[in-house]
């Protein structure tokens, strides 16, 4: 055994347990990201569908069954129709329609529930029976937490519709489909993380550049959050220019000025169109960069798949606009956002390697 400054150093058996391990848990990480996946493109629909706010009730329990009878529709309709956007946008709503609506909520939530038994129950086996390495507990531990957090924040954002609005709150929508994204993302980096990586870590400016990239896309989702919850997306359907210019005018009209950033569908299409074209930017010179600092990589490879897939999106974004948001390409655009940042999140911890494996004390 060879000692160093009070430690020594794995056992061969100790490792290749820890990366069986390691393995075993990167498995049920992405089996997690499929799930997260499809329950942001099921709320996608939701939205899209005028769904979010069929049922207006949090029960975190017992709103797993749904009404099981003509009286329990009834009754769940009648909750329904006490909320602004039935007497507002559909008044003329009969039971049968209100379940179309009231089945997209209801798997929305059931598979939000889902995945946090999916991520709670192993989570528990893998801690109890010491398959989890002690730095992992916090991480793990944390995207957990974060997943109860949302939950609240989904109940907060649906509350918003049930008095005075006809829809939810841009503002909470954009934090809950934000916080989504965190969460694919911190389950995206652990993952990585636990992989075998077959080369050196990336210098330190290529790493810098990668993490920019998954805060671009963060920032540009949330944008898109933001235009989702305005409709804006419908306001100005050409391109590249808007409203016939480069740079439409009429941009800051609501006082004071920061709401514009918010509540203005033509300045928050235009901020989100200038968010795209500034990750396109970013990301082609992050491949040019990695290409002549590591040549030959695994990470100068990685960077120009990123180009082509965030350039897919532009063109899937661009096609979506023109094409007036047709559910299909809507949906499409958000669960590609979803690709673009995970695969964004494995780049930047594939430049830095895979967690190091805990020594073990003498």
């Amino acid at each position: 055994m060879v000692v160093e400054a009070g430690h020594h150093i794995m056992s061969a058996e100790g490792r290749d347990r820890m990366l069986r391990n390691r393995t075993m848990l990167r498995f049920w990480l992405y089996a997690i990201l499929l799930v997260l996946f499809a329950l942001v493109l099921v709320g996608g629909a939701t939205r899209m569908t005028g769904s979010g706010l069929s049922i207006t009730e949090w029960k975190p329990i017992h709103g797993v069954i749904p009404p099981l009878n003509d009286a329990e529709w009834q009754e769940e309709f009648l909750k329904y129709q006490q909320i602004p956007q039935f007497s507002q946008l559909n008044p003329d709503m009969t039971v049968h329609e209100f379940k179309s609506i009231f089945w997209w909520e209801w798997a929305h939530r059931l598979l939000a529930r889902g995945v946090g038994f999916v991520f709670a129950i192993p989570l528990v086996f893998f801690w109890l029976t010491r398959r989890i390495e002690r730095g992992m507990v916090p991480k793990l531990a944390g995207i957990l937490a974060l997943g109860g957090l949302q939950g609240a924040i989904g109940w907060w954002m649906v509350a918003s519709g049930l008095v005075e609005r006809v829809s939810v709150s841009q503002y909470r929508l954009a934090i809950h489909l934000t916080l989504a994204s965190l969460i694919f993302t911190a389950t995206m980096v652990v993952a990585r993380g636990l992989a075998p990586h077959s080369e050196p870590v990336a210098d330190r400016s290529t790493q810098r550049l990668a993490g920019i990239l998954v805060f671009l896309a963060l920032v540009q989702i949330y944008l898109g959050g933001l235009v989702a919850g305005l409709h804006a997306g419908l306001s100005y359907t050409t391109w590249p220019l808007m409203d016939g210019k480069v740079i439409p005018g009429d941009l800051l009209l609501i006082e004071p000025v920061w709401r514009n950033f918010f509540e203005s569908p033509k300045t928050v299409q235009f901020v989100h169109r200038i968010g795209a074209y500034t990750l396109f930017i970013v990301a082609l010179w992050h491949v040019i960069a990695t290409y002549r600092r590591l040549p030959g990589t695994t990470h100068a490879r990685r960077s120009a798949v990123l180009f082509v897939l965030i350039t897919l999106q532009a063109i899937i974004g661009i096609s979506t606009l023109v094409m007036q948001v047709p559910l299909h390409l809507a949906l499409t655009h958000q669960g590609f956002a979803l690709v673009v940042l995970g695969f964004a999140a494995a780049h930047w911890r594939g430049t830095k390697g895979a967690y190091p494996l805990p020594r073990q004390r003498a």
